[in-house]
């Protein structure tokens, strides 16, 4: 006799056991210590004595530190000081850190098992962290020690730091946000996990074509070990795609067939600032359930045998595959549910630990959905409380709807995620299910509360009518969270107003809320600008620590601001960080850049509503006027260094055109002996968090120009005042909460409000004006483009077009207003004493914009959940 296998059961649930046993293999994340009689802990396993003598401690000695990088170096690396360059260096440097950070991760861990706090979760499609190592050293307190040791052993830290490579886990303001929170939530101390993808590739390298147009290329950031991860071989779960539901009673489905992939943890330390606790951001990496298909592969069928292994694996390739395609929106559609499900079991299991009933599951946990990408959670919860924990279906409603917070994050309705309905029948068929029986009792509370309103029930049905059908996120995110928010007052009202206005005359407006965006002080001060870090702190006669973690303590600046000797030094900070970003742009595009010029930056995803393109037909326009002008006039004119970044989504034609553009206008405005001391151009390509740390801290004025009511929030913005760098922008996102915050007389305002919006673009299609009688110099540019001034015209009229033809953004409307505030800029900037006062300013009243302020608001407004402090062992 011998065991068989019923090859016809494959991939269906086994009879009379759960329909889906979670697969976990006990980690470190750890079991809370068993106890005696007596209530003493009982050592789990061998001598108590020998264990506690091993457990490593923190290491914080120059001579530790040296030794524990030499260690790496010979046991984790295999090389020696005979063989070992910079990159070996930063990896052995690193994991020399990790260890550190290990100590306190594990007493975190065992720190929450023991004390079991309401913990949260925050679900973000991106994290876009940045490079680790420095945030590191700053967190721990550990970076002067280091650089000594490293110094010893032969290296310069700043050179290893440059060894590190971004992680490619985000895109733009959405994954930086989430970085941010984490960040925050570790030195708040409160018990907080971000879930997301492990990406191989990330978003992409941006590369730049001869003819100036953007490519490309995947980005290999994990070419090299990624030394900050933790490999969770141990902890992988199983996902279904594809197969049949087959609908019991009470609301209970079995879910089987299809494909079955793996989910694999991949855990990274998020360390806080001045406290031992450090956080997790767990990563899920696709794997096959089975590698390879021996059988075809002996049969000569070298594609099949592995056509499973990398259909599993393309799941987690590539961040916002390009949805253009019919297997590119099947793709993002997995990757979405991928990641929820993953996430969802582990969270659940993690709660079962606990012993309690699943009734208690909202008191335990909040999950944060932060946008509309998680927002297959909410249907994956309830399919594994009905289906496979027997929760009555009411029951597991009320529990679902007391776990899950959603962030909005736009108001551009174009940007609410659907999904057609044929495609999700036919790779989740039974979230289809969920997502209808939803529906159904949702509509019919809706129509019991608005009798024969059969227009607003098709507005908040879940399912979008038309061909195919789609199933609308934004509705499931709304009726299934607990309470919504926008992230700046405007932003929120407009939700309130516009897209979820019939949701709020449903729910009451207490559902509907606000928590204004923040950035992490650590990175975006400290970290990025070391130099004004310092002189804060010299001049407030306050340790990092307190401002750093408390940034309303900037407002003491205020009491400087008319000290000549204190501005002198602010001035020479800036200087030194305008001759930072010239070096790195020397050393990296090979051209000089004036220091002493005003440094005027715009850094964002490239879009049309962010306007870009305002800001390069407003540089075209300057660069005209200067031609037009006499050289004597021109020795009166402010010098100018104008700095664009970002990247294009690979299916955005149009916003790769406005890079192409930019880069050709760079090309003849550089080149021009009549100007190019007084304007100058630069697009830096492949743009990154590293190099925000670079282009930030340099900036005197930054451009936020969305069109008004467009932006949610904006991060950057608070990231360039905290700098010292003045704004530009509409009256639109946090822009407005700014200008509260540091004066309308220290920001330059324009453009139209956000209620003339609408019916501006109302009169464009009805009423339309020529360009050429609405605002002449815009004219005159489109028209130099179109004439080749700045190459072949005609590859540039699908850009133009969309100006003359609909203009829906409002650059005709806006653009005489954008120069008046840019001459404004110019004026203010030639009186240095005032303007370096108005930078002052700007810095001293941030203090709201730290993400520190706006993760408490989640967590006490929100989440309900409390810091809890670890204390040394």
């Amino acid at each position: 006799m011998t065991s068989t296998i019923d090859t016809a059961a494959i991939g269906k649930p086994t009879k009379g056991t759960k329909s889906s046993q979670r697969r976990h293999v006990r980690s470190l994340t750890g079991y809370t210590p068993e106890t005696d009689s007596a209530g003493k802990e009982k050592w789990p396993i061998g001598d108590e004595k020998v264990w506690k003598e091993g457990i490593p401690k923190l290491t914080t000695d120059v001579p530790a530190i040296t030794k524990s990088v030499v260690n790496h170096v010979h046991t984790s690396l295999a090389r020696q000081a005979y063989n070992l360059d910079n990159l070996g260096a930063y990896q052995a440097s690193a994991l020399s850190v990790r260890d550190n950070l290990l100590v306190n991760w594990n007493e975190t861990q065992l720190h929450y098992s023991r004390k079991a706090p309401k913990r949260a979760y925050y679900l973000s499609l991106e994290f876009l962290m940045g490079r680790t190592l420095d945030n590191a050293l700053l967190n721990l307190g550990l970076k002067e020690k280091y650089q000594d040791g490293i110094d010893k052993l032969g290296f310069n830290l700043e050179d290893l730091l440059d060894q590190e490579r971004d992680a490619g886990l985000g895109n733009g303001g959405l994954g930086r946000l989430a970085a941010c929170y984490l960040d925050s939530s570790a030195s708040q101390e409160l018990p907080v996990w971000g879930y997301g993808l492990r990406y191989k590739y990330g978003i992409f390298q941006q590369l730049i074509a001869p003819d100036g147009s953007q490519l490309e290329a995947p980005d290999p950031w994990l070419e090299h070990d990624n030394p900050w991860e933790l490999p969770r071989t141990d902890v992988t779960y199983q996902v279904r795609f594809y197969g049949h539901a087959e609908r019991l009673d009470r609301g209970k489905a079995i879910w089987s067939g299809g494909q079955e992939v793996l989910a694999m943890a991949y855990d990274t330390m998020i360390p806080g600032y001045e406290t031992k606790t450090t956080n997790n951001l767990r990563l899920w990496e696709s794997k096959p359930k089975r590698g390879f298909d021996l059988q075809s592969f002996n049969a000569g069928d070298y594609e099949r045998a592995v056509e499973a292994s990398n259909s599993a694996e393309a799941i987690t390739s590539v961040l916002y595959p390009n949805d253009h395609t019919t297997f590119g929106k099947e793709l993002r559609l997995k990757q979405q549910y991928f990641w929820t499900a993953a996430s969802l079991a582990d969270i659940v299991r993690r709660f079962k630990n606990t012993g309690k009933p699943l009734s208690e599951f909202p008191e335990a946990v909040s999950i944060q959905l932060n946008d509309t990408h998680p927002t297959l959670a909410i249907p994956e919860l309830m399919r594994i409380l009905v289906d496979e924990e027997d929760v009555p279906w009411d029951k597991a409603w009320e529990i679902t709807t007391n776990t899950f917070f959603f962030t909005n994050h736009t108001v551009l309705p174009e940007a609410l995620e659907k999904w057609p309905v044929p495609l999700m029948e036919n790779l989740l068929p039974r979230h289809l299910q969920i997502i209808y029986d939803i529906n159904l009792v949702f509509l019919q509370a809706v129509e019991r509360k608005f009798p024969g309103d059969k227009d607003r029930l098709a507005r908040m049905s879940l399912i979008e009518e038309g061909f195919p059908k789609s199933v609308r996120m934004a509705n499931l995110a709304c009726i299934g969270s607990r309470k919504v928010n926008g992230v700046a007052e405007l932003h929120s009202e407009l939700v309130r107003a516009t897209i979820l206005k019939d949701f709020v005359e449903f729910f009451g407006v207490s559902k509907f809320s606000n928590v204004t965006n923040g950035i992490t002080p650590r990175r975006w001060l400290d970290q990025c600008n070391p130099g004004l870090s310092n002189l804060i702190s010299e001049t407030l006669k306050l340790p990092k620590a307190v401002f750093l973690k408390d940034l309303t303590k900037l407002g003491g600046l205020l009491d400087h601001v008319d000290n000549p000797t204190f501005l002198k030094k602010w001035a020479a900070v800036k200087q030194s960080n305008k001759e930072r970003l010239a070096h790195y742009v020397e050393t990296t595009l090979g051209f000089k850049v004036n220091t002493h010029a005003m440094f005027d930056v715009q850094i964002k995803r490239l879009h049309e509503y962010k306007r870009q393109t305002l800001n390069i037909f407003g540089v075209i326009h300057r660069y005209l006027t200067l031609k037009d002008l006499s050289p004597a006039e021109r020795k009166k004119v402010n010098p100018k260094v104008v700095f664009f970044a970002g990247k294009a989504a690979p299916g955005y034609y149009i916003a790769k055109l406005t890079i192409r553009l930019i880069i050709n206008v760079a090309r003849v405005i550089n080149a021009d002996p009549d100007t190019k001391d007084l304007l100058s151009l630069y697009f830096l390509p492949d743009y990154s968090v590293s190099l925000a740390e670079v282009l930030i801290p340099a900036s005197d004025i930054s451009q936020h120009i969305s069109t008004a009511g467009t932006e949610a929030s904006g991060t950057s913005n608070m990231k360039f005042c905290l700098n010292g760098g003045l704004l530009v922008g509409t009256v639109d996102g946090a822009n407005i909460e700014i200008a509260e915050e540091v004066g309308e007389s220290n920001v330059f305002f324009f453009g139209h409000l956000t209620p003339a919006v609408e019916d501006l673009r109302y009169q464009h299609v009805y009423h339309p004006v020529p360009i050429e009688q609405k605002c002449p110099p815009l004219a005159r540019v489109l028209n130099e483009v179109s004439a080749g001034r700045f190459g072949e015209g005609s590859v540039y009229e699908p850009l133009l077009n969309t100006i003359r033809q609909n203009d829906y953004y409002l650059l005709t409307e806006d653009f005489d207003s954008y120069i008046k505030a840019l001459a404004l800029v110019d004026e203010a900037y030639q009186d240095r004493t005032e303007w370096i006062k108005k930078s002052v300013k700007t810095t001293a009243k941030m203090g709201k914009f730290s993400s520190d302020r706006a993760i408490q608001d989640y967590a006490q407004e929100y989440w309900n959940i409390e810091s809890t402090k670890v204390e040394s062992s």
